[in-house]
């Protein structure tokens, strides 16, 4: 018996050897091709990037996976409790795995054996990190073994807290979110700081399935869910039994984040910057980088700009008359739930949907569309209103001109839906998207910071921005740089050029320019040529000056960047965009110095160091420790000088004049100095201004998005000074008004509007000319252009007796 004993031990331990060896072995393949766990120590996860405006406020975010880092230190002891409860309870006391959980799991699947039941896991927090991290989520044993092998690993190299930290910076919460921090965003709209018990329940019952918990979808499944987690919070002693109950009786409160862009009225701008980091930095850096995007843009400012736009373009298109409805659905049931399917433009809150029930003579009754949860279901009840008929008089006649209606019930009908938007007396006054679009920027002259713009009516309905994408003919608005160039080289604001018919002729094609409505008024000033906007003048004082002149400022200025010398560019027929126009005029509005436009002062990378900064002038003793009566540091500018100060005055005296007695001539009305320039386009197919004062530079353009004409006497003037007018009235509230500083060296001379000779005492048509040192109004009636066969105008030749002279005797009057 006891050899038989022996034998049988004999046998056992050779078993048992036997199986250790090929245990050794296995473990032994399993580990050779194990990861490095070593990379955990230099983790850097995917970050979502934050774009915010000037003042701090978040603007947008952009990530491939929603996540921002948060340091272990920065985590509640709540959080952390709930995520322990819910997955490892043990978490402190195990070496990497819970031996005794893995124990009882392995009971309870045998029990469930042949139930069809999902067998019971259980992994620890370093075994999911040992998976997240370095292995697959393939449910094989070789994998189940390498992750048991790693967490004994992890866990003699790193701390428990550190690996609590990579596991919640990690897993994945769904709707896009990782990380406790950007999950507490994404689904509460809080910081972890901020979550209640329930709400840090429901987050740690997620990462075990967000999908079978969705908020929305599996609503029972995810409260029983929460509060089973709150229930072993209580059992481990991390919340008391009252608070429990009191949290297990809260609802879910989901309120899901809305993305993109969350600044209202920032879409454009926001998604300028993100064209702007990915050509600097490429996508990578722009969705997994964590970037902090400090912006120019002014919150205020962004507000006034795209109600000043929309204002605009709503008024033009509403002139154009009534595109119809924008869709037709049937009433008979439940007019809410197919109204409810119509999308809406969001970022235009103050407009409603709206069905129309039933119409008369007098107006029309209306249901307006009910508004929905963060699951699309419908929780408000069918509102009603109604339009009268004074409040869509606009709409009687069709945008296409085909047919005119006198009543309401000719307009539309029972079923149709359209825009609406309330009234102060509870009413709606009918609205409709505008077919016409345009553009709009605003800028600090000083530094070329971006303060707003406006790339369309909405961003909901068209994301392309006509700000800074749209190629458009600035027209008349480029007239100005002619004239700076000819400022630059010798000619003054009271030269004298022909404003007469011209043909040029050139490769056997005959080029006639006409002034705007036909006219011409015969010799005129160079300051008269601005501020009437005339085509012809300026073509004829860019043949006399030369078109490479006028082609190397406009490059110089930055609004081409390879400008051909023909005549016709000279009446702006390049194309170009707002944003290029109105750095250029910020030269001028600064005083000639050299602008780089930037909506973008600083960018800090995940670690708070700054790797881009707009501001490129020094300040060498700016950081200096103590005052030892030092001079005060001096910020150096070092941008080049592109043009003469003077002449920078000049330009901008003489667009003064556009805005108290030329083409934009009681259209803007502010309580300071404005200048600027209108801009209209061949067949008025788009109409521009720009303007500014002295700190402040905006300009605009509308038209067509296919180019088309926007109707007869859609001016520059017209259409586009108004708008301007409107924002800079709003822009410049509660701020000093500043007048233009006249160089120091310049001298003003009292000159005669229509001669630019000097002014005789008493004439009562004089004005104040700006002259560089060694300049002065001319002694003798001088032409630029020619006069040979003109017949002068009698007011020309009863100017003075040297005006009618010049006229008499046919002279060039070459400068």
């Amino acid at each position: 018996m006891i050899r038989l004993i022996g034998y049988f031990f004999g046998i056992g331990c050779f078993l048992v050897l036997g199986l250790a060896a090929v245990v050794a072995i296995y473990l032994g393949h399993v580990s050779k091709d194990l990861p490095d766990y070593e990379v955990l120590a230099k983790y850097a996860p995917p970050v979502t990037t934050r774009i915010h405006a000037g003042d701090g406020d978040l603007m947008a975010e952009y990530a491939r996976e929603r996540r921002l880092f948060l340091p272990i230190q920065a985590i509640p002891d709540r959080v952390k409790a709930a995520f322990i409860s819910a997955e490892d309870k043990n978490f402190y006391n195990h070496p990497g795995v819970d031996i005794t959980g893995l124990a009882r799991a392995i009971a309870v699947n045998l029990q469930n054996f042949g139930s069809g039941r999902r067998p019971v896991g259980a992994s620890t927090i370093t075994q999911q990190v040992a998976k997240n991290f370095l292995l697959t989520s393939d449910q094989t044993i070789d994998r189940k073994v390498k992750e048991a092998i790693l967490s004994f690993r992890i866990e003699q190299a790193y701390s428990k807290d550190r690996i609590l930290e990579l596991y919640l910076n990690e897993i994945f919460f769904g709707l896009n979110s990782y990380g406790i921090a950007g999950a507490a965003l994404t689904y509460f709209d809080k910081s972890v700081t901020e979550l209640t018990i329930a709400e840090t329940a429901y987050l740690a019952a997620l990462p075990k399935g967000p999908a079978n918990y969705h908020p929305f979808r599996r609503t029972a499944a995810a409260i029983e869910r929460r509060n089973w987690v709150i229930d072993r919070m209580v059992e481990n002693g991390y919340v008391t039994k009252e608070d429990g109950d009191d949290a297990k009786k809260q609802p879910l409160g989901v309120k899901p984040r809305r993305s993109g862009a969350h600044l209202f009225a920032s879409d454009y701008f926001a998604e300028e910057v993100r064209r702007q980091i990915i050509q600097k930095y490429g996508e990578d850096a722009l969705y997994e980088g964590g970037l902090s995007v400090r912006t120019s843009l002014d919150p205020r400012l962004q507000l006034a700009a795209r109600k000043a736009l929309q204002n605009g373009l709503v008024t033009y298109d509403e002139r154009r008359g009534f595109h119809g409805p924008i869709k037709t659905i049937e009433i008979g049931g439940d007019w809410g739930v197919p109204l409810a399917e119509v999308p809406a433009l969001a970022d235009v809150p103050e407009w409603r949907l709206a069905v129309v029930l039933a119409v008369d003579g007098k107006g029309a009754d209306i249901g307006l569309q009910p508004a929905k949860d963060a699951s699309g279901k419908v929780v408000a009840e069918r509102e009603t209103g109604r339009i009268a008929s004074e409040d869509m008089r606009w709409a009687f006649r069709s945008s296409d001109g085909r047919k005119t209606a006198k009543s309401p019930d000719g307009v539309f009908g029972a079923g149709d839906v359209v825009y609406v938007e309330k009234k102060d007396d509870g009413s709606y006054r009918l609205r409709q998207p505008p077919r016409v679009q345009g553009g709009l920027v605003a800028m600090d002259p000083h530094t070329g910071r971006v303060l707003a713009m406006a790339g369309g009516f909405s961003y909901a309905q068209s994301e392309f921005n006509r700000a800074t994408q749209a190629m458009r003919q600035p027209g008349s608005s480029f007239k100005p740089f002619v004239y700076a160039a000819a400022l630059d080289n010798g000619y003054t604001p009271a030269s004298v050029i022909l404003d007469a018919p011209i043909e040029i002729v050139s490769g056997g094609q005959v080029w006639r320019p006409e002034n705007y409505g036909g006219e011409s008024a015969g010799p005129s000033t160079l300051r008269l040529g601005i501020e009437k906007s005339r085509n012809l003048m300026t073509v004829r004082l860019a043949n006399d000056m030369g078109m490479n002149i006028v082609a190397e400022y406009a490059e110089r200025f930055g609004i081409y960047d390879k400008m051909p010398p023909l005549l016709a560019m000279s009446l702006g027929s390049g194309e170009t965009t707002v944003m290029r126009m109105v750095s250029a005029y910020s030269v001028i509005a600064n005083g000639g110095k050299q602008i780089k436009p930037s909506l973008i002062d600083r960018i800090q990378d995940r670690y708070g160091k700054t790797i881009f900064r707009h501001e490129d002038r020094t300040c060498d003793n700016c950081n200096a420790a103590d005052w030892e009566e030092q001079p005060e540091p001096q910020l150096v500018d070092n941008r080049e000088q592109v043009l003469d100060p003077m002449t920078a005055y000049q330009i901008t005296s003489m667009m003064e004049g556009v805005v108290t007695r030329g083409t934009a001539a009681g259209k803007i009305k502010l309580d300071r100095p404005v200048a600027g320039k209108t801009g209209t386009t061949n067949d008025e197919k788009d109409a521009w201004f720009v303007g500014f004062t002295q700190d402040l530079v905006a300009g605009l353009y509308i038209g067509f998005d296919n180019p088309a004409p926007l109707g007869r006497g859609a001016t520059g003037g017209g259409l586009a000074a108004p708008i301007f007018n409107d924002f800079m009235q709003e822009a410049v509230k509660g701020t000093r008004p500043t007048k233009f500083v006249v160089p120091e060296g310049m001298s003003l001379v009292a000159v005669n509007r229509k001669t630019g000779m000097a002014a005789a005492e008493g004439d009562p048509d004089t004005i104040m000319e700006a002259f560089k040192p060694g300049t002065g109004p001319a002694d003798t009636f001088s032409v630029i252009g020619g006069m040979e066969g003109f017949q002068a105008p009698e007011e020309i030749l009863k100017a003075s007796p040297q005006a009618n002279q010049a006229v008499t005797s046919g002279s060039n009057g070459l400068f």
